[in-house]
């Protein structure tokens, strides 16, 4: 489950979440919604310490990962996805941000058709170590992004 915002009570001290990596991969397509960094309480952050952990550990401990929390990938796919990005045509014409949580990769920003998309998650889930992709990007920058967005600078 992705949650991108905190939801804690208004004016409570917010923190980027666990510090996942977001970057923004490309830029081909003006007036795309920029996401919103993923913050959370620090009690927000007490409360997913556990699964986190949990969730972390489980890829190590039946086998599937290397190292022995699966969080730790994501500080090295997300910058080999950006790489990936800058040589590969299939990103072009677009403008998208990806974030790691957990050998997840998931794809927010805008794409200039569903096909593009689809083939753009498709070339990501074939880079080393990435587990899934989940796609939360939409075709041009008109209508309401799927995802959190900034706040416009007013």
């Amino acid at each position: 489950m992705l949650i991108l915002l905190g939801t804690g009570p208004v004016g409570a001290q917010q923190t980027r979440h666990a510090d996942d990596p977001l970057l923004q991969i490309s830029e081909g397509m003006a007036r795309c919604p920029e996401p919103a960094v993923p913050v959370e309480t620090p009690a927000q952050a007490r409360e997913s310490a556990h699964w986190r952990a949990e969730r972390g550990t489980s890829c190590y401990r039946s086998g599937r990962c290397r190292l022995p929390n699966a969080y730790l990938y994501d500080a090295e796919i997300i910058p080999r996805v950006r790489q990936f990005a800058q040589q590969d045509e299939r990103f072009s014409g677009t403008t998208l941000w990806v974030l790691g949580q957990r050998r997840w990769v998931f794809v927010l920003g805008c794409v200039g058709s569903e096909a593009q998309g689809r083939a753009i998650e498709q070339a990501i889930q074939g880079i080393d170590d990435v587990e899934a992709v989940i796609g939360q990007w939409r075709v041009g920058v008109e209508g309401r992004a799927p995802y959190p967005v900034t706040e416009p600078a007013p």
